[in-house]
């Protein structure tokens, strides 16, 4: 099993080496075939990896390499498995795979093909680097990589200005999360001595106590440590406040979308609020804060993706929420749901991604929902597995996200933790929301008649196989995942499922919410009806007959305006950091390079310096009598000034 898991990790890099060394030389097609080949070899081992986990309840650790060692500081290169990773290598392997696969097609027309797939290659390595450690240095190598490859990527067609613009955000608003991450990891050295993840759960308990000095006050420092860990997590699964890189990270390839920003990087923050269970159980007020940013998140996510135009902008929100869900989840206590839901999101978020991806395909690149329409004649299948992502995010009864969303409702109505009561409120309004708006956006795209050019509809067609079976796989996943894996996440009493990877409490909120009243358990189940019957009435015959979203825009016009504005977070970032950022950064430029450095330098004694000597290389002629009459002059005025300077005194 030892050498299935080291395939795990590395095959996805010796793609990345090969393709991205010789892929010049290697040529599209077998760049393409040799890293999605990798990638298959490596998901078919991380299921085969999974299985042995989830029934026979086996770790594995791996040790590769000692990495560092000075004085007590040390620590190795080593892959660690348990169920929480195992659940994790099968979502990052597999969405991986898939998005290979379907990126042959997607990206045939491109130019730099080799250089897109040897990317992908290191993004899936590094992700797996970073779900396998088991140290904090490890995880952070992990950790930057992804963000390293996430800029690649996303900015990967570079001559495109807001793809440039898009890939720097991102990268900047991850350095204040990571910022945060790095603190965290130092302050966990400073009080545990270790950097090892075993090490310090061992030592929780006996710290719950201690506290850390700042700016001279002392705070408790499982607390701090827990808050420093979570801000690292906001940025990389884009909580809000550090949440405006994501929506804009769409600017790259689709698959990149469907890779990184549904279904891997993002949900990484989950990860690793999740594997540092143990210590956010020993800190009440991190976990209430977990919870009412996770809560806050789903809310504001699902309100802007309300009125958003661009197809792959509404799954981005989406995807914001989601993760909201996820965290409030953890926050609450709900570990074995957090990740369970991360888990079925995996697939039906990819399927929705890749599903835009198609509509995108077969529009000749058109994104705006409002110049589609009528395309379920055009591309069927899609229409359907788009259908089948739909009722899974909405929690449509026995599919996948009906098992883990409600059940991350239910949680936070049985839990007694702060904050629960307010996640359960910001829960089901989220889950009315993202109703409405993911069937909106099914009811825009494919239902009524086109608004589309007639040239672009009259073209319009499905991709090729490759394509095709990535969204097929992605549907039986969103349609199976959740009831087959139900009971071994989330079913009454599994702590051993999970078999001390994730802490689970002596009073089980997961045990709990399977006995939550009746009306809570039906609730999200009528605020997602209500949602379809909002966005038929909307969207459907009668709305395009009344021009009722219109309307509706018009008599709230400033509500719509703050929804369509992402409630103005990027103008008030602008304001605050970007606008002083550039004022800051023209005055150096303009006053201190220019005028100052350079007008005391290049343009002021240096260019004193070689006029001067211009000057004086006009007065050597070479002629004799020149050079004595200089030195009569000169003896001259010497003459004088001695005489001047001797007559005062």
């Amino acid at each position: 099993m030892d050498f299935a898991i080291k395939s795990i990790v590395f095959l996805p890099f010796i793609g990345f080496l090969l393709v991205g060394l010789f892929g010049g030389k290697l040529g599209d097609k077998p760049s393409q075939i040799l890293t999605t080949g990798i990638l298959m070899v490596s998901a078919l081992l991380s299921w085969i990896v999974f299985l042995d986990v989830m029934v026979d309840g086996n770790k594995y650790g791996v040790t590769l390499f000692n990495w560092m060692t000075s004085g007590t500081f040390t620590f190795d290169w080593a892959i660690y498995v348990d169920m929480l990773t195992a659940v994790m290598l099968v979502v990052v392997t597999t969405v991986s795979a898939l998005v290979h696969l379907y990126s042959i097609s997607y990206m045939a027309e491109d130019p730099h093909t080799p250089r897109f797939f040897a990317y992908l290659s290191l993004f899936t390595f590094m992700m797996l680097m970073l779900v396998t450690s088991n140290n904090l240095i490890q995880m952070f190598f992990g950790w930057e990589g992804v963000g390293l490859a996430s800029y690649l990527l996303i900015g990967f067609w570079y001559k495109k200005p807001s793809a440039n613009a898009a890939a720097i955000k991102a990268f900047v608003v991850n350095r204040v999360g990571d910022f945060g991450f790095a603190l965290g990891i130092y302050a966990c050295y400073v009080l545990f001595d270790t950097v090892q993840f075993a090490e310090i759960f061992a030592q929780v308990s006996e710290h719950k106590d201690a506290t850390l000095n700042f700016l001279g006050h002392d705070y408790n420092a499982i607390t701090v440590i827990a808050l420093l860990l979570f801000v690292g997590a906001m940025g990389k699964s884009a909580q809000l406040g550090l949440h405006t890189w994501l929506p804009d990270a769409m600017e790259g390839p689709t698959p990149v979308s469907a890779l990184i920003h549904a279904a891997t990087m993002v949900t990484a923050g989950v990860f690793l609020v999740a594997r540092f269970s143990p210590l956010f159980e020993f800190s009440p007020d991190a976990l209430a804060v977990v919870t009412v940013v996770g809560a806050s998140t789903a809310f504001f996510a699902a309100t802007v993706g309300l009125v958003q135009n661009d197809i792959k902008r509404v799954i981005a929100y989406s995807t914001c929420s989601q993760l909201g869900y996820m965290f409030f989840a953890l926050g609450v206590g709900a570990y074995g749901g957090a990740i369970f839901h991360l888990f079925t999101h995996a697939f039906f978020k990819a399927l929705l991604f890749l599903g835009a991806g198609s509509v995108i395909h077969a529009m000749h690149h058109e994104q705006d929902m409002r110049k589609m329409g009528g395309l379920w004649k055009k591309i069927p299948f899609t229409a359907g597995v788009m259908f089948i992502g739909n009722l899974a995010i909405t929690g449509f009864p026995f599919l996948s996200g009906f098992y883990s969303k409600d059940m991350i409702i239910e949680a936070a109505y049985a839990s007694h933790a702060d904050g629960a009561s307010f996640a359960f409120l910001m829960g089901v309004a989220a889950a009315l929301m993202t109703s409405f708006y993911s069937w909106r956006l099914w009811f825009m795209t494919f239902i009524g008649d086109t608004r589309a050019d007639q040239h672009t509809f009259d073209h319009a067609h499905e991709g090729n196989i490759a394509m095709k079976l990535p969204l097929l796989v992605l549907a039986v996943g969103a349609v199976f995942a959740g009831g087959f894996f139900d009971f071994g996440f989330i079913g009454e009493g599994r702590v051993g499922f999970w078999n001390g990877s994730l802490i689970t409490a002596a009073h089980d909120i997961m045990t709990e919410a399977h006995h939550v009243p009746f009306g809570v358990k039906l609730a999200p189940f009528v605020v997602m009806v209500l949602g379809v019957a909002i966005a038929w009435m909307f969207y459907g015959p009668y709305g395009r007959r009344t021009q009722l979203p219109r309307r509706t825009a018009e008599t709230f016009p400033a509500l719509y305006k703050f929804f369509l504005n992402k409630w103005y977070w990027d103008e008030l970032y602008g304001f605050l950091f970007v606008r002083p950022a550039f004022w800051l950064g023209r005055l150096f430029w303009k006053q201190g390079d220019e005028q100052i450095i350079d007008g005391f330098g290049p343009n002021g004694v240096s260019s004193a310096v070689a006029l001067i000597a211009a000057q004086a290389r006009k007065i050597q002629t070479g002629y004799v009598y020149h050079y004595a009459f200089a030195m009569i002059i000169g003896l001259a005025a010497f003459v004088t000034w001695f005489m001047t300077s001797s007559s005062g005194h």
